[in-house]
């Protein structure tokens, strides 16, 4: 029986305001909060609302609709501020049981391409954001951008993740179908569900496209396409961004109505939907895929240059992690805070020239603005830094440091779990 796996990104980046190079060590504020604000309310207003109301209806209605959501830490803190409906929205949509939150970097960041150290941190502190909020743990992890590479399933497997998900490239893929459980060839315990790109974009982008030669694509003709795919083929993974739902679709072009009509066409032909935690538990792997260089969903290319592509990008994320190791030391809340919202990928988005014009996607008027702004920025930051740990403190010295910090950490974990297992120990009773 055929099954489909949703799984749809929710992510905001904390915008920054016009930073000036003479607001360097006068102005330690760098965000835009009007813009922040405009936006989340915005995307809440068109998207995330009527999109979670519509989901909630379909499976109250009793409609087997699941869906796995991956939200950036960031993207929690704005809709805790300034749209708190949204998570409420989620915790309805949780308690019935068809959800699935994933894991994945608190700022939606590239940590995982350049800071082992800082990958660890972030994972753990989305982790516990998630179970704040919605009191789970997610058990799949899914890296920023759907990054993934031999390297970063290293990484992952650390943490404890046995799932992933990433996309389905076709210069890794090769002759091989995404529509299958794969194994990590680096780490083989991992496993990996790979992203569907035709069927993902036919709704991501060509759904109201009024030039593509299927327009108007009808759940009916959807799903009668998922059917025909080789009887072996046992999972489909549509991965998308939220903003589908509203925002890149408007309600207007049917979007809604049409994921309402999804699980009807569905049960007709014998299709079911499942939580990514679901199939993995379901499907073995049937081989492995390697990626000795990093691979995204993003693009033709399927690789991290949006991000990483020139030299104004690498020297902006060479900069931010130069610093990595000062900034583990310092407990200040502030600069912790600014070091999380300043690793979004997005401000490195910004500054990519493969997009000329891109314009609805950056706040910038060209990735040059994008570069000097960010760098303004993070030179007042490194200040703040420095301030606490000079940077005249050699890297030997830090790295000693963090090791003893470590140790300390590992050694008081340890008491605890003594503590704990004394505390279960059944007392013996004095013989007379």
């Amino acid at each position: 029986m055929k099954t489909v796996c949703f799984y749809f990104q929710l992510h905001q980046p904390f915008r920054l305001k016009r930073y000036r190079f003479f607001d360097i060590g006068n102005d330690h504020y760098y965000y835009d909060d009007f813009q922040n604000e405009e936006i989340i309310r915005q995307i809440a207003e068109r998207c995330y609302v009527p999109a979670n109301r519509t989901l909630l209806e379909m499976i109250r209605s009793g409609a087997r609709f699941k869906a796995a959501f991956s939200i950036s830490g960031t993207a929690l803190e704005q809709m805790e501020v300034y749209t708190p409906e949204v998570i409420d929205g989620f915790r309805d949509l949780a308690r019935t049981g068809h959800i699935e939150f994933l894991a994945e970097t608190y700022a939606h960041s590239l940590a995982s391409l350049g800071d082992t150290e800082e990958f660890k941190d972030q994972v753990i502190l989305h982790r516990n954001k998630i179970h704040n909020l919605f009191g789970v743990y997610p058990k799949v992890f899914r890296n920023t951008e759907l990054i993934y590479s031999d390297e970063i399933a290293d990484s992952v497997c650390a943490l404890g993740y046995k799932h992933m998900l990433t996309e389905g490239a076709k210069h890794v893929l090769g002759w091989k179908s995404p529509n299958y459980v794969y194994a990590s060839a680096a780490r083989p315990e991992l496993k990996l569900l790979l992203k569907n790109d035709r069927f993902s974009e036919d709704i991501s982008i060509r759904f109201h496209n009024y030039s593509w030669s299927e327009y108007p694509l009808t759940a009916d003709k959807f799903m009668s396409w998922i059917a025909s795919t080789p009887a072996e083929e046992q999972i489909i993974n549509l991965f998308m961004n939220y903003d589908v739902l509203g925002s890149f679709h408007p309600a207007e072009s049917g979007i809604f109505e049409f994921f309402k009509a999804l699980p009807r066409f569905a049960d007709e032909k014998g299709i079911r939907f499942s939580l990514p935690s679901e199939v993995f538990a379901l499907l073995r792997p049937v081989g492995s895929i390697s990626a000795p260089y990093p691979m995204s969903w993003v693009d033709e290319e399927k690789d991290c240059s949006s991000w990483l592509g020139n030299v104004l990008q690498q020297e902006a994320f060479g900069k931010i992690c130069q610093i990595s190791e000062r900034v583990r030391l310092i407990e200040d809340r502030r600069i912790r805070q600014d070091w999380n919202y300043l690793q979004s990928s997005d401000h490195f988005y910004y500054m990519n020239t493969k997009h000329p014009g891109e314009k609805n996607f950056t706040p910038y008027d060209n990735p040059y603005e994008a570069f000097n702004n960010y760098m303004n920025v993070l030179s007042d930051f490194i200040v703040r830094v420095n301030a606490q740990f000079p940077s005249s403190i050699e890297n030997e010295e830090l790295n000693s440091l963090l090791t003893t910090i470590r140790n300390q950490g590992q050694e008081i974990e340890k008491l605890h779990k003594e503590i704990d297992r004394l505390k279960k120990k059944p007392r013996s009773l004095p013989t007379s």
